[in-house]
């Protein structure tokens, strides 16, 4: 909950109104509380190069460095980049040795743990970036067409 200080005494907080992006929050938890691990559910699955395109490929692991220098998810600020900057944040500030962060579709839950589905960041990746073999793209579900408000 966002809370400020009330001028008047210091010690008293208040609750305020705030937007606080979910993704950078767990991060930051998961890292306070040193976890093994950060995984973050969505809708639409891991992260993918060229997205709702005929070359669409997905990522099964990849690390900070890579993500930061391809600058994945910078073009969907509303909802791939904050889930992947969230991922980057979390395993480069981990103190401890070997953790990691996946990005995956909810109802693929067990099968992201298992490295199966969904895409892992961690520090340590053969080539910066592994590719998920055998699976197209999904449709892109943006549209051109105006909202009809």
């Amino acid at each position: 909950v966002p809370v400020a200080r009330v001028p008047a005494n210091p010690r008293t907080l208040v609750g305020v109104e705030a937007v606080i992006d979910k993704d950078v929050c767990g991060a930051k938890l998961a890292t306070e509380l040193e976890a093994d691990a950060y995984i973050i559910l969505t809708d639409g699955g891991g992260i993918w190069e060229n997205y709702g395109k005929p070359n669409a490929r997905e990522m099964t692991e990849a690390t900070p460095e890579y993500l930061e220098g391809t600058k994945a998810g910078k073009a969907f600020p509303g909802s791939m980049g904050p889930k992947i900057q969230a991922a980057i944040d979390f395993v480069k500030n981990s103190k401890k040795p070997g953790v990691f962060a996946a990005i995956g579709d909810l109802k693929d839950t067990e099968k992201i743990i298992k490295g199966e589905e969904g895409t892992v960041v961690k520090m340590q990746v053969k080539d910066g970036v592994q590719w998920r073999a055998g699976k197209t793209g999904p449709p892109r579900k943006e549209t051109r067409d105006p909202p009809p408000f």
